[in-house]
């Protein structure tokens, strides 16, 4: 291969610290298609390679190039990190699916890795795909023409037996294993069935990284769960309350018992981490211990109920005090259950000062049904409120549907309608630049999203085809204008009869 892309990819395994690669002959491949910083800070990709790894397999991983292009000009093979070994050439081959958007990525690492997209068109000669990853707590479906078998859901207990059937009895002896575990779905014969989500033993928790790496967008972070799953009920958010069984718990002394010496900075992950009783005694130990922290996401009523959270995270490291409004308005914020109320971001935001954060961030939701001009005329006032105690980004996001939430129903508000508010606020905000500003994500991509969200196998081979084209906006609405008008109508009205015989994965496992 090149040194063009050798060198990077042997500079990046020089930079990791952890566990090194065991070579073997059972061979699998785990496949993130995103670069590799966007991989190596996912915690599910990286437990998925620490368990098969246990188990005795040669696991190797390869990712979507930083620079597609460049690759897809070399007419070289996408190849895994540990020994450079084209993709193609391995027996299995694992994919992680964090979201809808990915989906393209999957397909993009196909194509140069000489690996036929469609299940139906590989032979015996291609590897075997299984899917896993936080989209299958969604909407796989799109995803369905492209893989063999997919393990929804949590997998530690899954991931094993389905990896080992495959390399002792090929294809059959995937389907064979895939059919009888928890989660497991087989596109070809279920359908757009999909079986209850597996659920993990709590004796397997917590899932933890394998590998620290400067190079990852959580750089020299060791990540490890607090706790997963959520307690809470936000009628938007797949992870609420409903979802394998709630929030669980992992105590203090079992989470710290992890942390390797070797990691600078020590990332807490959960859906709902910022509740953990024992949170305030993990962050004093960690940094006592000479650590920087992090936390993937943060409750505002928590950290105003906890002040000493904002502080501990200022002397982990943190400069961005992150936390989430989700809506426009408290009206809006009532009737999606969203617990956040006016008082806890303005103490959010002297907490912020008082700590010399940088910025205040705040996430929200725009396009949420119901939303009118009176909600986003709250939402002005209220961030102007909050911009005169400390400076805040508004992290403003176009709202999706999302199968197993009671909002699937509601639908996409439409582009023209999101790209207006954004105008509005835009402008009703340029006089306070410096103290409010707006970051708002792309409309048209929410879109896509939305559609896929909403979508089923055909939808997928839509992508495919957007893909193909060059993947721009207008492939995608071409393609799924052609391919999956069904997937369009859902999206921007949402159906009571969206395909009834999928609330079965709604059901806990």
């Amino acid at each position: 291969m090149p040194s063009k892309h050798n060198e990077p990819i042997v500079e990046r395994l020089g930079r990791e610290r952890g566990p090194g690669f065991t070579p073997g002959q059972a061979r699998v491949a785990l496949l993130y298609p995103s670069p590799y910083r966007a991989g190596m800070s996912s915690l599910g990709f990286q437990w998925i390679h620490e368990l098969l790894s246990r188990a005795g397999f040669a696991v190797e991983r390869a990712f979507l190039p930083d620079d597609v292009e460049a690759w897809r000009r070399s007419r070289q093979p996408l190849c895994t990190y540990e020994t450079q070994t084209p993709l193609r050439e391995f027996p299995i081959v694992g994919v992680s699916l964090a979201y809808e958007l990915e989906l393209a990525g999957m397909l993009t690492a196909f194509e140069l890795a000489g690996i036929p997209a469609r299940r139906e068109d590989r032979t015996g000669y291609d590897p075997l795909v299984l899917l896993g990853g936080p989209l299958t707590f969604s909407n796989p479906l799109p995803a369905a023409p492209f893989v063999d078998a997919m393990l929804l859901g949590e997998a530690e207990e899954t991931v094993v037996p389905a990896v080992e059937a495959a390399l002792e009895g090929g294809l059959d002896g995937l389907r064979a294993a895939v059919a009888a575990l928890p989660g497991g779905y087989l596109p070809d014969r279920d359908g757009d069935r999909l079986p209850p989500i597996a659920k993990a033993s709590d004796t397997l928790l917590p899932a933890r990284s394998r590998v620290v790496t400067p190079d990852a967008e959580l750089s020299d972070m060791f990540l490890l769960e607090g706790e997963r799953g959520c307690h809470r009920q936000c009628t938007f958010c797949v992870m609420r309350r409903s979802t394998n069984g709630g929030m669980r718990l992992v105590t203090a002394e079992r989470v710290l018992s992890f942390v390797p010496e070797y990691a600078p900075r020590v990332g807490l992950v959960g859906a709902a981490i910022s509740d953990h009783p024992e949170l305030v005694p993990i962050l004093e130990a960690l940094i006592a211990a000479g650590k920087g922290v992090g936390i993937s996401s943060l409750r505002a009523d928590r950290v105003a109920r906890k002040p000493r959270i904002a502080e501990l995270l200022r002397q982990g490291g943190y400069s961005t005090l992150t936390v989430a409004s989700d809506a426009a308005s408290q009206r809006l914020r009532r009737e999606m259950s969203k617990g956040t109320t006016e008082q806890h971001l303005l103490d959010c935001a002297r907490l912020a000062a008082e700590h010399r954060y940088k910025v205040l961030k705040v996430y929200m939701m725009i396009g949420v049904p119901g939303e009118t001009d009176e909600d986003l005329d709250e939402l002005v006032r209220f961030s102007l409120e909050l911009g005169a105690i400390h400076p805040v980004a508004i992290g403003m996001a176009p709202f999706v549907p999302k199968l197993n939430t009671p909002m699937l129903n509601d639908g996409f508000v439409g582009l023209k309608v999101v790209e207006s508010r954004l105008k509005r606020l835009e402008a009703a905000f340029k006089p306070s630049r410096g103290r409010v500003e707006l970051r708002a994500t792309s409309a048209r991509w929410a879109w896509i999203e939305a559609v896929l969200a909403q979508g089923d196998a055909q939808t997928g081979l839509a992508v495919m085809h957007a893909v193909r084209a060059g993947g721009t906006f207008a492939d995608y609405k071409r393609a799924f204008a052609e391919f999956a008008p069904h997937s369009v109508a859902r999206a921007a009205r949402g159906e009571e009869s969206l395909r009834p015989a999928l609330t079965a994965a709604a059901a806990p496992a």
